[in-house]
């Protein structure tokens, strides 16, 4: 198979086998053991479920230009990612995963795909450029959106004390200057900007698949059929 035919979950079991060995143990035990509690807790009561108006708010491009939800998708149907930081390896693999695989589909039907995360600008241009990426890529400085939506979550202590270790300040890189952070998660809005479909992703190291989004696209909005890239 095309390592561009691959799935997320496919090109995280690629990573985790290549990587995993370079992490301390006792890092690694601490972010295994916080992926455990995400799961155990599920997806927060307070997310937004489909037919609840997305929430909006002043976000900034990649250059640090003003803008918001609205402004970028235009009126138009859009598949809305959220993600944690360029620090993040599962980020920028599903992002990348999503390039190759969900915008074509997506512009074939004018769907526009719209990615927030809390970091400041330069970060969302540069991960933006190290991952080739061609959609619109925001910023929401202060989780503003995440937390309306009920995706805002951080890191337990001993996790940040592991991202520490290995030289990830996610602070420093954040528009606010927290820790703070939304859950992965992905929003189809339709064109009225109401939520048609959301999945929220507690445990950071899974992601919502391109097919997933494309079914959603054609089931729930009633949608021609789209075709992966």
């Amino acid at each position: 198979m095309n390592t561009t035919d691959q799935t997320y979950a496919e090109r995280r079991a690629t990573f985790l086998a290549e990587h995993t060995g370079q992490i301390p143990l006792e890092v690694r035990a601490a972010l295994l053991a916080e992926q455990t509690a995400l799961d155990a807790a599920g997806v927060p009561a307070t997310v937004l479920g489909p037919g609840s108006a997305m929430p909006d708010d002043d976000l900034l491009d990649v250059h640090g230009r003003a803008t918001t939800l609205e402004q970028a998708r235009a009126g138009r149907t859009a598949v809305v990612v959220f993600y944690r930081g360029d620090w993040c390896p599962y980020c920028n693999l599903v992002l990348r995963t999503y390039q190759q695989q969900l915008v074509p589909a997506l512009s074939a039907l004018d769907i526009p795909l719209i990615a927030i995360s809390p970091q400041r600008p330069d970060r969302s241009l540069s991960m933006r450029q190290i991952n080739d990426l061609t959609f619109t890529v925001l910023s929401d400085p202060g989780n503003q959106i995440a937390h309306r939506l009920g995706i805002l979550t951080a890191p337990s202590r001993d996790a940040h004390a592991a991202q520490l270790t290995m030289g990830i300040d996610v602070a420093d890189g954040n528009a606010d200057g927290t820790t703070s952070m939304p859950m992965p998660t992905v929003v189809l809005i339709d064109a009225d900007g109401v939520i048609a479909w959301i999945d929220v992703r507690p445990n950071y190291s899974t992601r919502t698949e391109p097919a997933d989004i494309l079914t959603a696209i054609t089931t729930v909005l009633d949608r021609p059929a789209p075709t992966a890239g």
